[in-house]
């Protein structure tokens, strides 16, 4: 409501000016009159001023607490007329299903028993108005209603249409010549809307994605060798009606570039270029490619610091020559200025602790700056499962000699309770359900309960995970577990194992990681077929085993969660015999190996290799052996390799055993949000011996080839996969298995 200030005076034009001799406030409740005058630019004595009322009439309204005002000057008194705006009683949502009520409350400025004003209100809405932008909802509405209360009290009710989400309906691209507009649609995250997108919100409209989505653009376009390449425009149209937007970009692509001569450039005292030149995969008359040159630059980075330069910048220094279509790079390396971290400040992590994101950092504050470092504490902090994003950026310090390292994350859900069914091969129909936390109580700690019930195999598991025992690089863990697992089809027996473990591990080094344990496992083989081999027979009954075991884990693999580049090498010792009725000693090697082909082109070689014998005259029992077949040889099925009784047909395992494969995974040219991918394979591997042994059984030793192809979906019930596998080396008494096939769900 508008104000308005009257004056009425007694006083003619030309005659002596009015004195104002008292000031008098009406109306005022809560607002003592002494507060009211403190806002007036008048006072008792002054001389009446038309415009210095005017003004005062502008500041009172101004505290916002105040709904009307009305000044009148009855000479020789100056009437102040107040209507106190009401206090906000309580603040309430309706209509809103897609957003919380205390989501909405924090994005409000007014409060209950805040003085409630207009101006404040509509700021408010707007402010609502953007929670929802934010979440795609453009259409959205809010009235804001007040309910007067006795007492000059109110209610604030905003009421909410929250309307559709307003999906993004087309996306086009103009002066691309390169590559089509689906090509490069397929490069943005930003998404047209269609059916199989119901899971995802990709394809409604968000301002934050249309940045990325530049940046996006750019990286592409660098990587194929259009280094001039420049976006003049990304425009976001929305409807009249608030329900669709249409996103369009305006590209200039300019030349496609050549890598021409590579060399570089070193001041730096015992390094020579000549050995740095080694490490830059460019190739002259090969298309430019951004990914390779970062490449080079992390590479001689990590070189120069490991001759002892921590403070290095290595700038390349591109000459085009338009003409020819060749781009000439120096790598130009210097020394630094020496910078150290002031401090390392962390955001995001709401419910996650500073202290688990602070002892994965390869740096503290008061260190020298080091990129590697800092690009391998920021890979650290990924590979802990625990956010969506991990943004890592150094910023200048309080002098230029420091530097303050800023991370942002956003945490994701790292607990969960599921409840599943299923069909696996190996297991047949099942039915299971799991408690999982990954980061219990914030502080990195890992709690699982999982139980199956299968056809072929039940089960239940607990185990506790400590990453930081004692606030130490010290890792701490327990398991208890129970197994029942049938092996009729394959081996003519049943078996139970009951048991618990204790774990610990440490680093040696960034890369070398070693872990103990102890095993305490009562186990039993039962059931055992009226016309299974002797070797079986003669095993059935109880046992106990005492077992203690050692690990060497060396990884340099770019990521934890999903590698692209690098390997990884482990090593198992386990000895059993430290009571028990159980002796034998245990060991494998295991290895793999990823490289990225192409962009999403996967070729990952793994290996591994075990001997187990026993100690003393102990022989090696059915269920400590290894085994070959399903899902470590595909194309056969599991347990369907080694030495086999060929009067029973039983599979025995084997003492010795080896396997490995070679897979290309791909992406199938669909959209990524069908989240399915492609492989191909080839598994090869062999298992043998068996003491003792006998005239019946059937151990060759030799090695067994397949070759398969599959495709695996990561649905929203959970992964599905189908491989199929074909033998090209074999026995004649293997078992084969043309089509594996894995499903599970989660509900």
């Amino acid at each position: 409501m508008l104000g308005f200030f009257g004056v009425q005076s007694n006083v003619a034009l030309g005659q002596k000016a009015s004195i104002i001799d008292k000031i008098i406030v009406e109306g005022a409740r809560r607002i003592d009159d002494a507060t009211v005058k403190s806002y007036l630019l008048l006072q008792s004595g002054d001389e009446m001023d038309a415009v210095r009322v005017d003004q005062s009439l502008k500041s009172l309204f101004a505290t916002g607490l105040f709904a009307d005002v009305v000044i009148d000057f009855v000479s020789p008194q100056l009437i102040v007329k107040v209507t106190e705006n009401p206090v906000i009683n309580r603040i309430a949502f309706e209509g809103n299903k897609r957003i919380d009520d205390a989501d909405l409350e924090k994005e409000l400025v007014l409060r209950p028993r805040v003085v409630y004003t207009r101006t404040k209100v509509q700021s408010d809405v707007k402010r609502l108005l953007d929670v929802y932008n934010s979440n795609g909802r453009y259409a959205a509405s809010i009235v804001p209603k007040v309910i007067l209360l006795p007492q000059n009290r109110a209610d604030l009710i905003f009421e909410i249409d929250e309307g559709p989400l307003t999906k993004v309906e087309g996306i086009s691209f103009i002066g691309n010549k390169f590559t089509g507009d689906k090509d490069l649609r397929s490069v943005i995250r930003t998404k047209v809307a269609a059916w199989y997108r119901f899971f995802s919100s990709d394809d409604t409209y968000n301002a934050d994605r249309l940045s990325v989505d530049r940046e996006l653009l750019r990286r592409f376009y660098f990587s194929k060798g259009f280094i001039d390449f420049q976006i003049t425009s990304a425009v976001a149209e929305l409807t009249p009606d608030g329900s669709a937007f249409f996103l369009s970009f305006s590209l200039i692509e300019g030349t496609r570039y050549k890598f021409g001569e590579v060399n570089v450039r070193a001041s730096l005292k015992g390094i020579k270029p000549s050995e740095l030149i080694t490490l830059v995969d460019l190739k002259k008359g090969e298309n430019y490619d951004s990914r390779k040159v970062d490449k080079a630059i992390t590479k001689l980075n990590e070189a120069a610091a490991d001759q002892g330069f921590a403070f290095v910048e290595v700038r390349p220094i591109i000459e085009r020559n338009a003409k020819d279509q060749i781009a000439n790079i120096i790598f130009d390396i210097k020394e630094g200025p020496r910078v150290f971290i002031e401090r390392i400040e962390i955001a995001g992590n709401v419910r996650t602790v500073d202290e688990v994101l602070r002892r994965e950092f390869d740096l503290v504050e008061g260190d020298a700056f080091n990129a590697r470092k800092l690009r391998k504490s920021r890979q650290n902090i990924q590979d802990l499962n625990f956010f969506n994003k991990v943004n890592v950026k150094n910023i200048q310090g309080s002098n230029a000699d420091k530097t303050v390292v800023k991370v942002e994350v956003e945490e994701k859900s790292t607990g969960a309770v599921s409840f599943g069914a299923g069909f696996s091969t190996d297991n047949g129909p099942l039915l299971d359900i799991g408690i999982r936390e990954q980061n219990l109580l914030g502080k990195g700690q890992k709690l699982n309960f999982n139980g199956t019930l299968a056809a072929e195999r039940s089960t239940a598991s607990i185990s506790f995970t400590e990453p930081y025992f004692l606030n130490r690089d010290i890792s701490g863990g327990f398991d208890l577990y129970r197994i029942i697992q049938s092996n009729q089809e394959s081996s003519s027996y049943d078996s139970k194992e009951t048991g618990f473990g204790l774990r610990a591990g440490y680093s040696i080094s960034n890369e070398l990681r070693q872990n103990w344990r102890y095993k305490a496992e009562a186990a039993s083989i039962e059931n055992v077929s009226a016309s299974a081999s002797k070797l079986i027979k003669a095993q059935e009954g109880n046992r106990f085993l005492s077992e203690v075991g050692h690990s060497l884990i060396y990884d340099k693999r770019n990521s934890r969660i999903i590698p692209t580049d690098g390997y990884i090498i482990k090593v198992f010792n386990d000895l059993a015999g430290l009571g028990g009725s159980v002796k034998y000693f245990r060991n494998k090697l295991e290895g793999a190996q990823f490289l990225e082909l192409f962009d999403k082109w996967i070729l990952s070689s793994r290996g591994r290799a075990g001997y187990i014998f026993g100690i003393g005259d102990d022989n090696i029992e059915i269920t400590d052996r290894f085994s070959l077949g399903g899902n470590n040889l595909r194309g056969f099925e599991r347990g369907g390799v080694g030495p086999r009784d060929i009067i029973t047909d039983d599979g025995l395992g084997g003492e010795w055993m080896y396997a490995g494969s070679f897979e290309t995974s791909f992406p199938l040219g669909l959209p990524d949000e069908l989240a399915l991918s492609g492989r191909l394979f080839s598994d090869f591997g062999s298992l043998g011996s068996v003491s003792p042994s006998n005239a019946s059984i059937r151990d060759t030793g030799s090695v067994r080839v397949s070759l398969g192809g599959g495709i695996g979906w990561v649905s929203p019930f959970g992964p599905i996969t189908v491989d199929i596998g074909y033998p090209i080396k074999k026995e004649a008494f293997d078992k084969k298995e043309r089509v594996r096939f894995n499903f599970g769900t989660r509900f």
